[in-house]
């Protein structure tokens, strides 16, 4: 039996996998005794990117997203490949995505956007200094590249039109940490 933090894992097996997804279940001795089954959905960790021009515009991607059977307005945004560091990733995501590249780069931290039942690390940064470069999107992305000034972008996320947790928060934090930026 393996402690971790007040549970105890009996057994743990992997129940779904694929280059995306890991499903794992476990046989667990809850923190109040009982025995019961948990189940941790593993996603590969990634990267969301924002992208901040010389103007201050901010440059996003809308998409249809098939989990929320609808389009979302977001950072550019990519799973980390194995043996990419995170920045690497978002770099080669801000190129493939909205053909950008970064002269400049500022980490601003990591989010844990499901702490339930999915772990998912996602590395955000803010990519500046911009200049063009060829897009080249995965055959499943049909991406719109969206132009809007920093306020704008947070108002977005004031009233609910940017809903991707990754994108809010690096949003906010470059307003309260870069203010010149808004």
């Amino acid at each position: 039996m393996q402690k971790y933090g007040p549970w105890k894992i009996q057994h743990s097996s992997d129940v779904y996998a694929d280059p995306w997804i890991r499903v794992q279940r476990d046989e667990v001795i809850r923190p109040d005794g009982a025995p019961g089954s948990y189940a941790v959905v593993h996603l590969k960790s990634g990267v969301c990117v924002i992208a901040v021009d010389q103007a201050g515009d901010v440059h996003l991607t809308q998409e249809f997203h098939y989990a929320v059977g609808r389009e979302t307005i977001e950072g550019v945004s990519g799973g980390i490949e194995a043996g990419e560091s995170p920045q690497v990733s978002a770099a080669r995501e801000l190129a493939e995505e909205l053909g950008l590249e970064g002269a400049k780069w500022t980490h601003l931290g990591q989010v844990d956007p499901f702490t339930a039942s999915i772990a998912s690390t996602v590395d955000l940064y803010l990519a500046q200094d911009l200049s063009e470069c060829v897009a080249s999107p995965e055959g499943t992305e049909l991406i719109e590249h969206v132009v809007v000034p920093m306020a704008e972008a947070l108002q977005w996320v004031r009233d609910g039109r940017i809903t991707h947790a990754p994108t809010c928060v690096a949003l906010m934090r470059i307003a309260l940490d870069s203010p010149h930026l808004c």
